[in-house]
């Protein structure tokens, strides 16, 4: 063991696979729900029948008698409400949304996988409504606080996913991320997180409901780097690959986080100093360009949201609705324009990439969201962030680290090695004290 982690003990998903090879999963998955909905709003999952959760344990332990147990046997994930699972209804966080859909009769493309690999759905998860925000906030079901601090906002817009692995109920939980809401609720909630490369299981949104399907990815949050390879395989099927033994890292510079929380930047050194031990050479890189990314992200991001909602405006709560409605405005050459601009953003991130195995920035300026806070400008603030790895298309490991994460990208494609990499390294060894710790506040 150094610096309290000890690399030699099973990870979390390692523990979980071998207590479930040796014991029935009935008293397993009853004290993991006696986790569930731990918060204070008492609304991480938007819908959890614990009783057909049992149930289904029974019929997999059935189905698999004196046969080969699938890679994801008997672990308990949690799905985003934002897809199909059989006999559930799918509420992308919006009552009005859930009185239409009814119940769904299929599971969707994810969920059936998930399955297949031997998981157990715990329920679906609490999430910004529309998946269109950034901070678990929302009005139909009440905004998703941190179950390990009520005080806190997740994050979002995969709150919910994000809050049932911080509280234990979900060994991983399903995500998605359009412009970083993977990242960020794993940055915010101190977890691990992958984003993919877009395009990358794009079967897998059948039964899923998108917010902008040429930004729209589908990931995981967490609990430890280690297990992030396999939880890659066993959704996407991705191969496992060695990592490189000297890994070039472009770094963001400092002077681009003059916006950040000094705990935010610390917890970037710290991770900077982790993969220098690793053996990387981390170089900065010029981000002048980066300060397009969110002009080019927003317009496009909201033209292809109100085109999927288009006539339903209204039924959502003012600030998306605006939002929307501000998405519809764009004539089409100015779209056609925009376009073009991101092709050029993406082809320099790719020129990035093509001379560094991959690139590293914080997930977001602060480390926390507090509740009941006026978070008008948060969305802003934090796109800055995320939206250039958004924009390429790019995959990307949330790091999690006290104090506030950071995100590690690769080149389209390179989620596997992503994944393998992640999996090597050590959370930061030097606690971080969050703003609130330390009697300052994120602004």
């Amino acid at each position: 063991m150094e610096n309290g982690f000890d690399a030699s003990a099973p990870s979390p998903l390692e523990e979980a696979s071998a207590a479930r090879q040796s014991s029935p999963l009935r008293p397993l998955l009853e004290e993991t729900l006696q986790s569930a909905n731990r918060n204070a709003g008492r609304n991480v999952y938007l819908t959890l029948d614990a009783d057909r959760v049992l149930a289904e344990a029974e019929q997999l332990e059935r189905n698999t008698v004196g046969g080969p147990r699938p890679p994801l046997y008997g672990v308990p994930i949690a799905i985003k409400d934002c897809f199909d699972v059989a006999g559930y209804t799918t509420t992308c966080g919006v009552r009005v949304f859930a009185d239409r859909n009814g119940v769904a009769a299929a599971d969707s493309a994810v969920a059936g996988r998930l399955r297949r690999q031997g998981a157990l759905v715990i329920g679906k998860t609490h999430l910004h409504p529309a998946a269109y925000g950034i901070t678990g906030e929302n009005p139909d079901y009440g905004d998703c606080l941190q179950p390990r601090d009520a005080r806190l906002l997740t994050g979002g817009s995969s709150s919910g996913s994000a809050a049932s692995v911080q509280e234990g109920s979900a060994l991983a939980a399903i995500g998605t991320d359009t412009g970083g809401s993977v990242r960020v609720p794993a940055a915010l909630c101190g977890i691990a997180g992958y984003r993919s490369s877009i395009g990358l299981g794009r079967g897998m949104w059948e039964g899923g409901v998108h917010l902008s399907a040429s930004f729209d990815t589908i990931g995981w949050l967490f609990r430890d780097l280690r297990d992030g390879p396999a939880l890659g395989s066993a959704l996407f099927g991705l191969a496992r690959e060695a990592p490189p033994a000297e890994a070039r890292i472009a770094a963001l510079p400092e002077s681009f986080l003059h916006d950040c929380d000094p705990s935010v930047v610390d917890v970037y050194r710290l991770w900077k100093k982790e993969l220098e031990r690793a053996g990387a050479r981390l170089r900065d890189f010029d981000p002048d360009f980066w300060s397009d990314s969110v002009e080019i992200f927003a317009p496009l991001q909201a033209q292809e949201a109100a085109a999927l909602h288009a006539g339903h405006f209204h039924e959502l709560e003012k600030t998306i609705a605006e939002r929307l409605a501000w998405g519809a405005s764009f004539p089409a050459a100015e779209l056609q324009s925009l376009s073009r601009r991101r092709a050029a953003f993406t082809a320099r991130m790719d020129r990035l990439l093509e001379e560094n195995d991959f690139l590293i920035a914080p997930c977001s300026p602060m480390s926390e969201l507090v509740a009941g806070a006026d978070h008008s400008a948060t969305r802003k603030r934090i796109l800055r962030y995320t939206t250039p790895v958004s924009l390429a298309g790019m995959p990307a490991v949330a790091l999690p680290g006290k104090g506030g994460g950071v995100q590690l990208a690769a080149a389209r494609g390179g989620d596997a090695l992503l994944l393998a990499f992640a999996s090597r390294l050590r959370p930061p060894a030097t606690p971080v004290k969050s703003p609130s710790e330390a009697g300052t506040r994120p602004q």
